[in-house]
């Protein structure tokens, strides 16, 4: 031992040397070894057996029993959203969300966090422009008990009084971080441009609406819109089927059936606007350009999703490709399909340097026109449909992914084989196919643009892209 210690360095030396004639010899081998053989066809994704009913109130139920973990997960999706809030208090459904976890009548905030907390998980509320969603993630034998903390939770919410002013403040400092954020502000202008007055073009509430809020606002809106005909509660992973069903019904029956839903459709149209927000001094520019494109119930849904990846929304893509890894101009940039309940449109965002603002968005034209102009290569869109395929199969892994995707189609009304035929059909999309989508939908003289930057650095640079001047 202490003869190696004082050759220590001897030692190391032949290490070395002996590692790296190891990894020459490596890279040698490497050398001799032929390209791998191709990959087999996507496997298609297969839905687990589930099981959908509804109990007499309307509301609607689907088991889904999937997996060996012992844990079950619960979504409770209620069609209430932003787009159903009175226009002089815009935001009062995320307060009302926000109040759901203050207690309920038999049970005190502190009580109902401990009571999720005895079953190894917590209460999640999320309001959306369509939809507000209870989540429990629970121990397998605990299930039915969730389902009866859910149903307290919504039947019987305190809405207490006292959390409001608490609750304001906290929107009020979130609209006050979100104006600072340059993606979020063109966001907003963008949505306005697409939807005017719709509930759709207002992202933020505005603080006049948020200090005039009252107890009552949230409790209206409660009443308007939350009931169990306009409900779906999702069970996933592993459950006890008998008791998990005996305890919905027990729980949920005495749920009134509520109000109807009522179908809010925008109409937006395609229009050449170029809009700019000044942020003096800013080093970079916040770009967010798009227009309207088919909704979700479209025959082309899929295609279009095939054509997006390929042009912009994913890593190797076109756009990317271009302005991020040849020219340098941003980090990372994406185009995706923003989709609400039969509403949809195309955005590209990115955030690139100032001096390139204008260089920018002639790369993304031009990307976008050479698509329109020429289909892509059999192997190019290989790929593309390859990571689109192997991307929804590990995304639909889990128990809230899977209720994910089957909320997706209840809510949009797709047909049952929407999930079973989806990676066949982005397999059947082929290159003249994303070409025609291409020139079909995505039309730049048509897009609306809207850029947050240094307004002194680049309108110059944006002069091209003006409507004054697609106009000549």
């Amino acid at each position: 031992m202490m003869g190696m210690m004082r050759n220590g360095g001897v030692l190391r030396k032949a290490v070395l040397l002996a590692a790296t004639a190891g990894l020459a010899c490596l890279a040698l081998k490497a050398q001799e070894k032929e390209t791998p053989p191709a990959g087999g066809p996507p496997k298609p994704f297969t839905i687990p057996a589930h099981e959908t009913y509804t109990l007499p109130n309307g509301l609607k139920v689907t088991l889904v029993p999937y997996g060996n973990i012992p844990k079950a997960t619960l979504v409770l999706a209620i069609r209430a959203g932003n787009i159903n809030e009175p226009i002089q208090v815009r935001g009062i459904a995320d307060i009302t969300g926000e109040l759901l976890k203050e207690g309920t009548a038999s049970l005190s905030a502190r009580e109902l966090a401990e009571a999720a907390a005895n079953m190894g998980s917590s209460l999640g509320v999320q309001v959306d422009e369509d939809e507000t969603t209870l989540e429990m993630d629970v121990l397998s034998e605990d299930a039915p008990a969730a389902a009866k903390l859910l149903a307290d939770v919504i039947e019987h919410p305190k809405l207490p009084e006292s959390e409001l002013p608490r609750l304001k403040a906290t929107m009020l400092r979130r609209i006050a971080v979100a104006k600072t954020q340059p993606g979020l502000l063109a966001e907003a202008r963008f949505r306005k441009i697409l939807y005017g007055d719709h509930p759709y073009g207002e992202i933020l509430p505005a603080e006049d609406d948020v200090n005039r809020m009252t107890i009552e606002d949230a409790r209206k809106f409660y009443a308007a819109n939350y009931g169990a005909g306009r409900a779906h509660l999702y069970v996933a992973g592993k459950f006890p089927s008998a008791e998990m069903k005996k305890g919905i019904a027990a729980a949920f029956s005495s749920w009134p059936r509520g109000p109807a839903f009522v179908e809010n459709i925008p109409k937006p149209k395609a229009q050449h606007v170029l809009q700019t927000i000044d942020r003096p001094g800013a080093p970079q520019s916040t770009i967010y350009l798009g227009l309207p494109v088919p909704n979700a119930t479209d025959p082309n849904t899929v295609p279009l999703a095939v054509m997006n990846a390929l042009l912009g929304g994913s890593f190797g893509s076109r756009i990317t490709t271009n302005i991020r890894e040849q020219k340098g101009y941003t980090y990372s940039p994406f185009s995706q399909i923003s989709r609400r309940y039969h509403d949809a449109y195309w955005a590209e965002v990115a955030d690139v340097t100032t001096a390139h603002t204008g260089d920018s968005l002639k790369e993304i034209f031009a990307e976008i026109r050479r698509l329109q102009s020429a289909p892509p290569s059999a192997e190019e869109l290989r790929g593309i449909q390859n990571y689109l395929s192997g991307l929804f199969l590990i995304q639909n892994s889990t128990r809230n992914a899977l209720i994910g995707q089957l909320r997706f189609v209840d809510f949009q009304g797709l047909p049952e084989d929407y999930l079973k035929t989806y990676v066949q059909k982005i397999n059947a999309v082929t290159p003249a196919e994303v070409q025609k989508l291409a020139a079909q939908y995505i039309k730049p003289e048509e897009m609306s643009i809207v850029v947050v930057g240094d307004s002194a650095k680049i309108a110059e640079q944006l002069a091209p892209y003006s409507s004054e001047a697609a106009a000549k």
